[in-house]
């Protein structure tokens, strides 16, 4: 930051005359409570921003305010132990009130929390079942006096666009202050791209005759589900929530399911922070909806809409736990790098709590290949960069004349590389790597080898890793079913799984190992890679491998 934008922001503080006149004016003339920030809670792009105005003080915003975890280290040790084949705790997971209890915000810290932000003229919202997130609203001048910090206006020069956010990082009170992870809401400049892309090569088409790509036979087929559905494992009696920022039009999916048969049921839309109206990404909500329908039509849908925003982003993640849903697939993200500290860990509270629940988290791995920020560096895409979520890159997918499975090479958008923030959980120490890398799967996400899609009342074909998501969350589904009539576990957390089953001597027949073609800076290679984690899943072999 140059020291014109530090003066800038520093001629924001009132003249020491004026707050000793304030005191003055208080009752009693009581000392201020003292305050602590919430460290990492100021966006970098402010580095290479212009400021152009301040935020109207009538604007409304709503925030979403992220506890801390009680019991850190606690839940640090459940969660080695649930997932550790030898432990007598291996997959006996919580629920979400067993997780509040342990875990959560103890009842005294959520009390100050919503007593303060009440009483400083805050509309506040629910506070989720898992104890950790509450929300609030109210006017830019409200949220400024509430947090003591300035909302202002802002021109980032690098990436070309407006923004508001606020000038420092936000305080509250002491004695809760350090129980608070994030307030987000503070600043718009998040924003998640989703990882869907049409063929170029094929035109838009009303008729499915003319539409190319991956449809519910040739999809099970590739990855060995046809036996499985055949049979009834379908993802019946599985619930799959989706994550988006975006609405969609239902006659869309209603066309897809006629065209190809298909009788399931309609998903169900739940709106987070007040949902969203914005509809420019209806054809990734298509993609992700139709993906699995096609590959697990028992499974039950919920899409979670919310605002395209970091409230709306943390709003959601908290409650996805909150309602412990299943199985989740995520095909939004944004470059590691523009992530805030407290974002970053307000999330991960959120992804540790699914873990312990025994949800199964699945996020694209970005399509930019190894270089996600485009900064001609390498680079990840978060969340699929986080140690309790599985990152799902892109392959190139062959097949044989009657659809089986003929071979998968590394799509050059696959994202993938090493985190710059995590480092490497213990499943991935033992293959010798020091920090987090990704992505841990993949799937078919070559546009010229994607899905048949139908949205916005034409077919097309479209790829990205958008597409290899929802596929390993619709295998899931199969998964979850198939065990549950057997007696066995579901798969919960998703990594400890695949990497035990990855590194045994079952590896060659549950994956398809993906050997050659490279994102960039990496290349794919024998077992695990930076381009394809270990590779895709066939649904058969891998289920018996697992099961039995």
């Amino acid at each position: 930051m140059t020291p014109h934008r530090l003066k800038v922001l520093g001629a924001l503080a009132a003249p020491m005359s004026v707050i000793a006149a304030l005191a003055l004016t208080s009752p009693a003339h009581a000392a201020p409570q003292p305050q602590l920030a919430v460290h990492g809670d100021v966006v970098k792009a402010l580095a290479q921003s212009v400021r152009t105005g301040d935020v109207a003080p009538t604007d409304k915003k709503d925030v979403t305010v992220s506890l801390a975890v009680r019991d850190q280290a606690g839940l640090q040790s459940f969660l080695k132990q649930v997932s550790d084949p030898k432990s007598p705790q291996y997959k006996h997971y919580l629920t979400v009130k067993q997780f509040a209890d342990r875990f959560g915000a103890s009842d005294k810290t959520i009390s100050q929390v919503t007593d303060y932000l009440k009483g400083q003229g805050l509309a506040v919202g629910k506070v989720s079942a898992n104890h950790l997130t509450v929300t609030a609203s109210g006017s830019a001048q409200q949220l400024e006096k509430a947090f003591n910090t300035h909302l202002a206006t802002f021109h980032d020069n690098h990436a070309a666009r407006d923004y508001f956010a606020n000038t420092s990082a936000p305080t509250l009170p002491a004695t809760f202050a350090s129980q608070v992870v994030d307030v987000a809401g503070l600043n718009n400049y998040t924003v998640h791209s989703h990882f869907s892309h049409a063929n170029p090569a094929v035109k838009p088409s009303a008729t499915a005759d003319a539409s190319a790509g991956l449809d519910p036979t040739s999809g099970k087929a590739a990855y060995d589900l046809t036996g499985l559905n055949g049979n009834g494992y379908t993802g019946s009696g599985q619930t799959i929530g989706l994550v988006e920022f975006s609405s969609y039009d239902q006659s869309d999916v209603d066309a897809y399911d006629s065209n190809y048969g298909l009788n399931v049921s309609a998903p169900t839309v739940v709106p987070v922070a007040g949902g969203t109206t914005d509809s420019s990404g209806a054809g990734e909500v298509d993609l992700d909806i139709q993906v699995i329908q096609a590959l697990a039509p028992g499974a039950n849908i919920k899409v979670y809409e919310a605002p395209n925003s970091t409230a709306g982003d943390e709003a959601l993640y908290s409650q996805l736990v909150s309602d412990n849903v299943p199985i989740v697939s995520i095909s939004w993200g944004q470059a590691e790098s523009g992530t805030t500290d407290s974002q970053r860990s307000a999330d991960d509270n959120t992804y540790q709590e699914a873990s312990a629940q025994g949800q199964s988290y699945y996020a694209a791995s970005g399509d930019s290949g190894s270089d996600d920020a485009g900064n001609g560096g390498t680079s990840v895409d978060y969340p699929a960069s986080d140690p309790y979520v599985t990152g799902v890159g892109g392959t190139t997918l062959s097949a044989n004349s009657d659809g089986s499975y003929a071979g998968e090479t590394a799509w050059s958008g696959s994202g993938g590389g090493t985190s710059t923030f995590y480092s490497a959980p213990s499943y991935q120490s033992s293959l010798g790597i020091t920090q987090r890398e990704v992505p841990d799967v993949a799937a078919a996400a070559d546009p010229s080898s994607g899905w048949a899609v139908y949205t916005g009342g034409a077919w097309q074909e479209i790829g990205g890793t958008s597409g290899a998501a929802p596929n390993w969350a619709a295998f899931t589904a199969v998964y979850n079913q198939y065990a549950a009539a057997k007696g066995g576990a579901k798969f919960g957390f998703a990594n400890p799984t695949i990497y035990n089953l990855a590194g045994g001597s079952n590896y060659g027949s549950a994956f398809h190992d993906v050997t050659s073609g490279s994102n960039g800076a990496f290349s794919a290679g024998t077992g695990y890679d930076q381009v394809t984690g270990w590779g895709s899943y066939d649904g058969q072999n891998f289920i018996t491998s697992s099961l039995g």
